[in-house]
């Protein structure tokens, strides 16, 4: 039987980088004592108010059809919501709704990629990305983000990678899995190349609300300049502990969605409206349920920073915002793979392997913040104690 090329396209680009996790699922299932720091899954459940929303819009029968722009209620949502953040105009033509970040990124780079262009991204970057823009048969570059600058996307660095085929430059602010955060004077300058080689700016904010205290967030959709370039796309995932859910959106020109509806009403159809409803209040406020997530990640990457530094030679990078922490585990002899195996199967403790997010994290580790406090401190004893027994190795070696 013949298949589609984009399978061909997509083939090792899905379930393949989490290999470490499904063997921790394996052994968790099997009774064995796993303590599973793979996957950035909220530490607390969807508020109550935003699951009572949902069951009384159902109850209420807001489950018929919507349509491909989304709920006019959400989308007006969305527009007030950007517009108070970015000091701009922002009206409900220019925001579409689909079910979560990932589908509306996949919409996204769809509808502005072709065949044989180029989007450029950070490495690391999100396991999906490579994926997302190969889908159509455009081509990933690319571009270090260097541990030196913590890990945030340089402009001269995209520059020097632009060809006559670039289409794009994919952005993630705050960054997974480093949690690096975009200043001001990035934007510009990655404007600045925008601008110059006419490449639009995708920008994934899914991590927007749980940026740590003390960091400033900002965004290209704030520039006026950039208006017609920029398209931010998020969701209420990660800021209202809610992935399940499925409810994210893109916001562009009115152009820009105008050219992209046909694509949204093809694949989907908006999002449905009793988790539409949900979503208007969610997005009404700051979350709360962010506010506590911030504390308590922040607070976790400083306890396991500490440790490291104290008692391994592991070095743990410290991030700005996120959920996740990159460890440096290269002073073990091992690779980012054997080391995330042998963790599992001696330490019994579940890491990604860095490399799944790109060649520049070969030699690190990605650790998911989102246990709680009393599992997050007996995984750290964890790791310390394997790394004693690494370094004891290698020095036997």
């Amino acid at each position: 039987m013949r298949y589609a090329p984009v399978l061909d396209r997509l083939s090792g680009l899905g379930g393949a980088k989490w290999e470490v996790h499904f063997a921790a699922r394996d052994m968790l299932r099997e009774g064995r004592d796993v303590i599973d720091l793979t996957i950035g899954n909220p530490d607390v459940t969807a508020p109550a108010a935003l699951v009572e929303s949902a069951a009384a819009a159902m109850r209420a029968g807001r489950t018929e059809y919507s349509n491909g722009r989304g709920e006019e209620g959400l989308r007006a949502a969305l527009a007030r919501r950007y517009a108070q953040r970015t000091g701009r105009r922002i009206t409900d033509g220019q925001v579409l709704c689909f079910p979560g970040t990932q589908t509306a990124l996949y919409a996204v780079i769809m509808g502005i990629a072709e065949p044989g262009s180029e989007v450029l991204v950070g490495d690391p970057m999100y396991a999906t990305y490579e994926a997302v823009i190969r889908a159509g048969g455009a081509v990933p570059v690319p571009v270090p983000l260097r541990p030196g600058r913590g890990f945030r996307l340089a402009a001269e660095d995209v520059a020097a990678r632009v060809t006559p085929r670039s289409r794009a430059i994919l952005i993630n602010t705050p960054h997974n899995p480093t949690g690096a955060v975009l200043s001001e004077a990035d934007i510009d300058a990655l404007g600045a190349v925008a601008q110059a080689e006419d490449l639009w700016m995708v920008v994934d904010e899914v991590y927007e609300e749980l940026v740590f205290d003390g960091v400033r967030f900002v965004s290209p959709l704030a520039r006026a300049d950039l208006a017609d370039r920029v398209v931010v796309v998020s969701s209420i995932s990660k800021s209202h502990a809610a992935p399940g859910f499925r409810s994210g959106w893109c916001i562009g020109s009115e152009s820009f969605c105008d050219h992209l509806l046909p694509l949204s009403e093809t694949m989907l159809f908006g999002n449905q409206p009793f988790i539409a409803d949900m979503t208007e209040l969610a997005i009404a406020a700051p979350s709360e349920a962010a506010a506590g997530m911030r504390r308590r990640f922040a607070a976790r990457a400083a306890l396991l920073g500490g440790r490291f530094e104290g008692e391994t030679r592991l070095r743990a990078n410290r991030p700005e915002a996120g959920m996740f922490a990159l460890v440096d585990i290269r002073p073990t002899g091992m690779d980012d793979r054997q080391y995330a195996f042998d963790l599992l199967q001696r330490g019994g403790v579940a890491v990604m392997p860095g490399s799944a997010f790109g060649a520049t994290l070969a030699g690190f580790v990605r650790i998911a913040l989102t246990v709680d406090d009393a599992a997050f401190a007996r995984a750290c004893d964890r790791i310390v104690a394997h790394a004693r027994t690494c370094t004891l190795q290698e020095i036997a070696q």
